[in-house]
């Protein structure tokens, strides 16, 4: 199954939803910052990104932006998942190179299915050392 990279500074937040998409025979790593989100993108090879935007350090806005210029992670999925939720806010989100935008409280089923439907647009994974691909079920 697809691995998610959950970039979320709030610990209560990150071990509900790791929790819940492991539940879902989702893969989780975590990180807790947008310097370590960064940084696992590339180490971690995810399938998908889910970006809090409130984050230490480096926000999820400034961490999306890096990914996105980063040839070897760039066209990895990311959701925004963020408190922000005001008029405007999902736009800003998509500019910064976010693809997909989920408020909090999160609607757990929504989420999912955003997360499904990323997926199954992706490419198959360019890392063969997992020994998987990413495909559409």
């Amino acid at each position: 199954m697809a691995k998610i990279l959950i970039v979320e500074d709030n610990e209560a937040n990150r071990d509900m939803i790791s929790r819940r998409l492991q539940r879902r025979g989702y893969e989780t790593v975590v990180a807790t910052d947008g310097a370590q989100g960064i940084a696992m993108a590339r180490s971690e090879t995810p399938d998908l990104i889910l970006m809090d935007m409130g984050l230490p350090e480096i926000d999820g806005w400034e961490a999306t932006r890096t990914i996105r210029r980063d040839p070897v992670v760039c066209d990895l999925p990311i959701i925004a998942f963020t408190a922000h939720a005001m008029a405007g806010d999902r736009e800003k989100t998509l500019r910064a190179g976010c693809d997909e935008y989920e408020a909090k409280p999160v609607d757990f089923s929504r989420l999912v299915g955003k997360i499904e439907a990323l997926l199954k647009s992706r490419k198959p994974s360019r890392d063969s050392t997992r020994g998987e691909a990413v495909r559409a079920s």
